[in-house]
Order: C-alpha cells, then structure tokens, then sequence
C-alpha cells in the first residue's frame, strides 16, 4: 500500500515556487489543522465551482473529514481578500486498479483558478510541479474526474474510464435476468455506510479505473455527515446470500411525480455489489418497485450486464461521457505494473508536453502477463514500433480504447496497431463508479 503521508507531507517544487514567485504570488501547503487556514482554502474551492459561501457546518465537516488531502494554495498577497487563495490544487496517494494489477497514484482533485487571476499560467506551474513531485514520491500515475474535459489534455492527461448514464423506462424494460436465491432488505444509512467501504474495496480490484472511496465519500453517499442535504430521502437496501453474507448495497432516492405518483423516479446514488447474484438482485429490485416510471444511474459501465437483463433493450437511454482522466509519469513503472494476455515485444515513442515522461521504451511481456520495460537510445531493429503522445499511452494503460481507434484518430503513428491491440486489450472494461 502506498505511503500516503509521504506525498502529503512532501515539500513544495522548487521550481513551482519560483515560477509564481516572478508573477509576484506565494504558494504554499495548507496546514490541515488550522481551521483558519482551511476555511479559506475551502472558500475558494467553493468559488471556482461555482458554488455559493460554506456554512459554519459545512466548514467544520469539511475540516474534519479532509486532513488525508495535500491541499495547496496560491497566494496574492496583494488582493483585498489576500487570505482566499488566487488558486487551489488538492492530492493524494491512492492505488489504481488496472488490467490485473494495481499502480499507486496521485488523485486530484479541487483545481481552481480564480477568474480574476486567469491566463497567467498558474495552473501550469502548479500542475507541473504537482506531477513532479509525485513522482519524486513514487506514484507512477496521476488521476483525476473534471468538471471541464478541455483543460487537461495539454498536461498528458486523457479519458482512460468512460462513465454510461442510464434512464431506464421500468415499466417498459421487464426484467428477464437470472433470479437470485438470497434476499433483499433495507438497511439504515449507518448500517449501509458501515458496509459499503469493505464491499467497494473487493469490487475495485477487479475493475480496471477504480479506486479506493476517498475519505468522506461514504459519509456523502449514505448522507451520515453533519452537512448532508436531505439526507431523510435516502433508502438503503442489502442484498444477503443463502449463507448469510452481505454482498451488494444500493442507495436510492425517489422523487415524486405529483401529476402522476404511478411514474415517479428513482435515482440511484451508490451501488456496489460483489457477486453476479448481487448485481442481479439489486436491480431487480430497482427496476420492480411500485409506482415507479424511471431509473437512473450515473457511472456506470460501458458494458453493463444489465443491458442483457432487461426484455427491451430501447427502454435504456443510455449517454457516455469521458469521466477518469490518467496521466502516466514514469512509464517503466506504470506499464509494468499492469498485466497483459499475450506475450509480445513493441516500441513506444513517446512524447511528454511537460517533458516528465518522454523517451523510447521497449515493452516485453512473458506468457504469464508479466512485463519488463526497458528504456532505450536506439530501439531494436525488426520491432514494431509506435509513436505517441503521454496523453494517449495513458488512455491505453487501462485497456478502454483499442490503438486502433487511435491511429484510426490520427493521434498515434503504429508499424502495427492490431498487434499493439491485442497487447493493451482488456477483458473487462475500466469504469470509476463515482466522482471525486
């Protein structure tokens, strides 16, 4: 497991410093247990999401449920409100699952400009000097989800997890799944809370793009923190196998329809469910409530089995949208941390805008998945080879697009795109099931 105070408690890139420094601004690291120091790094972050002033409750949820983050701040100390920071960045160690294997990252998080301090290039030395520092800590990837898809792409980040929503017309959909022989029970908030964290934990090492849920999640989706909005409205239910073991939660919320109380709707906020007859109980239940006309959930797998469970396929509106964004920071690491199911030996040429992750690499793997990767000045002869950027090696690590799609794209250059297919090939599609 990753050493999570090391990264928060690193210092701060020399060269980060000095860069805002000539644009007369102060970064520093906020200290995590000094409620005057948090609350305006909290106000700012609220500002640049556009987000109203925090309450006395918020600020004080907010402060005890968030020291685990490594929050930096932009200072100009010459604003009238010099104490709310021009910038903010947030970060911490997690471990990404990939396609058989784990890589410790650095999740970010809370990246905002203010607007009066834009196009000055803070985010760039801030971002940049973030990354070197991960790696100087030992986390081979960054990661992130983004409220706006076009900043990112020019520091090496890229979609690497689709997320499906889905609006499901029950009524129409009739569930044609497989029974499951356990039960079905609702459970309060506290109890559901208490379970999802350990059941999340064995279902995010087998899907490639999730992580462990970041402190104070489970708090948020079970609405057991002191800040929760209408935490009154959610339902909790459990699904119990034969032998008595919890193996699935949901949190669902209905709304009402007041012209029509047989076509209201639910929406579901957390699901979780470690075996197939989890997954199917649970939304059977979803989908079979009574007066209920839709279903929606957000985060979901570009290849749900439930797309296979229900008699008609088109009462499913289902949307994509790019959502867990990676950046690869040390190739070697990352690319072998990750299994693969062939053995093959291929060339990437890659490219780094930030120059972190630039160079030749020659990428072997064996007949039991396992990799080696070598940096190289001259790349062996008779080896298939691929130029590209960071941005679209790390679309790749997690297997949701093909190299195909990609040299199809114009945004890589292969000697062999089917071969270099078959070797970042997934069988299971990289999904985060939330936001962070």
């Amino acid at each position: 497991m990753t050493d999570r105070h090391h990264h928060h408690d690193a210092s701060l890139d020399r060269t980060m410093i000095d860069e805002l420094a000539a644009r007369d601004l102060v970064v520093r690291r906020i200290d995590d247990a000094v409620r005057a120091d948090v609350d305006p790094w909290l106000e700012a972050v609220s500002r640049g999401f556009l987000d109203g002033e925090r309450n006395e409750t918020q600020r004080e949820a907010f402060f005890a449920g968030s020291a685990y983050r490594r929050k930096i701040g932009v200072f100009d100390e010459t604003a009238p409100l010099a104490e709310i920071p021009a910038a903010t960045f947030a970060s911490w160690a997690t471990e990404l699952t990939l396609p058989g294997g784990e890589v410790p990252a650095c999740a970010i998080s809370s990246v905002t400009v203010a607007p009066t301090h834009r196009r000055r290039g803070i985010l760039r030395s801030v971002m940049a000097g973030e990354l070197r520092t991960a790696i100087q800590r030992g986390l081979p990837v960054a990661i992130l989800t983004v409220s706006e898809s076009t900043i990112y792409g020019r520091f090496g980040f890229a979609p690497a997890a689709v997320a499906a929503q889905w609006s499901i017309d029950a009524r129409r959909a009739r569930w044609i799944g497989p029974d499951a022989p356990g039960r079905i029970d609702f459970i309060s908030r506290a109890q559901g809370r208490e379970l999802a964290v350990a059941l999340h934990e064995r279902a995010r090492r087998q899907t490639p793009g999730e992580i462990a849920l970041p402190g104070g999640h489970d708090e948020r989706f079970f609405g057991t923190r002191a800040d929760s909005e209408k935490p009154e409205q959610l339902r909790v239910i459990q699904y119990r196998s034969p032998a008595g073991d919890v193996e699935g939660v949901a949190v669902y919320r209905v709304t009402e329809n007041e012209d029509d109380f047989t076509a209201s709707t639910v929406d579901v906020g957390f699901f979780v469910a470690v075996t197939d007859e989890a997954y199917a109980a649970l939304w059977r239940f979803l989908l079979s409530m009574d007066l209920i006309g839709t279903v929606r959930a957000s985060e979901l797998s570009v290849d749900e089995p439930l797309w296979w469970m229900i008699a008609d396929q088109r009462a499913a509106t289902i949307t994509l949208r790019d959502h867990h964004y990676a950046r690869v920071l040390d190739v070697p690491a990352a690319l072998s941390a990750r299994r693969y199911d062939v053995a093959d030996t291929v060339v990437l040429d890659v490219t780094d805008p930030l120059g972190i992750a630039a160079g030749t690499f020659v990428l072997t793997t064996d007949a039991e998945g396992l990799a080696s990767v070598d940096i190289v000045d001259d790349p062996p002869l008779g080896v298939p080879a691929t130029r590209l950027g960071v941005a679209e090696l790390s679309a790749l690590l997690l297997g949701g697009v093909s190299p195909v799609t990609l040299a199809r794209a114009g945004r890589l250059a292969s000697d062999d795109a089917a071969r270099l297919a078959r070797l970042f090939a997934s069988t299971v599609p990289p999904q985060l099931s939330f936001w962070y």
